[in-house]
């Protein structure tokens, strides 16, 4: 995919995002995982709609943390571009996240280029359905990210909803069913994000990173032990 040039006002790194409004985003399946239950980092291509590669994600954490704290496990996630550039850099600290502790919500802070942070993904306290706040460089909220009550679903996709403040659908983040053996054998999860066209560069990658939370809150396992789970319990 080629990259326009010349935007005013765009990190770099991020111009390919200011000519799609959809974000393919695809596990790749680790196969030591699959078979010995051993948790590696996660490694994730990022394509348009017409299934170009945008970019690609890499999980970076130690051994001890991937497997001691499992799916709440705190992580960096480095973004690159086909250059092999690191153009978004996103950070999770640990955090837990049952709804008895509301003072310790999930959050992931994204940084485009690294060491500039341009939004967060907060989690709000809720008891039934999950929901997030999507919050600028300034912390002010702009967005916010709709769940559903159960995450679980047979057979079929499970959508989370990007709101406007006003309560406007404007967007989704959608988990694909992947078919049978995959969702069983290995927590390799393809997620669909759709979004204004014209919505600002900085949301968008901001809501790569909510997709990226989203995944390791709902949909990672533990073992052989899957966590997807009704709202936040």
């Amino acid at each position: 995919m080629s990259i326009p040039s010349g935007i005013p006002n765009c990190p770099r790194g991020l111009e390919y995002l200011t000519t799609i409004d959809q974000l393919l985003v695809k596990q790749k399946v680790e196969l030591l995982e699959a078979f010995t239950g051993f948790e590696t980092n996660n490694k994730f291509s990022i394509k348009n709609a017409l299934g170009q590669k945008v970019y690609y994600a890499v999980e970076d954490n130690d051994c001890c943390t991937r497997n001691c704290c499992g799916p709440a496990r705190p992580f960096d996630m480095k973004v690159f571009d086909n250059f092999q550039n690191e153009v978004i850099h996103m950070h999770r600290p640990l955090a837990c996240s049952s709804c008895l502790f509301p003072c310790c919500l999930q959050s992931i802070e994204v940084s485009a280029p690294p060491g500039n942070v341009i939004g967060t993904i907060e989690q709000e306290w809720s008891i039934c359905s999950p929901s997030f706040r999507i919050l600028n460089h300034i912390g002010d909220t702009v967005l916010r990210i709709e769940g559903p009550f159960c995450t679980f679903s047979l057979c079929g996709d499970v959508e989370f909803n990007v709101v406007s403040l006003t309560g406007e659908k404007v967007g989704k983040i959608s988990k694909q069913w992947s078919g049978l053996a995959r969702e069983i054998f290995t927590d390799a999860d393809f997620f669909g994000i759709s979004f204004p066209l014209d919505l600002d560069v900085r949301m968008k990658a901001v809501l790569l990173g909510a997709t990226f939370l989203i995944d390791a809150m709902f949909f990672e396992k533990s073992g052989n032990q899957e966590t997807d789970r009704p709202g936040m319990l």
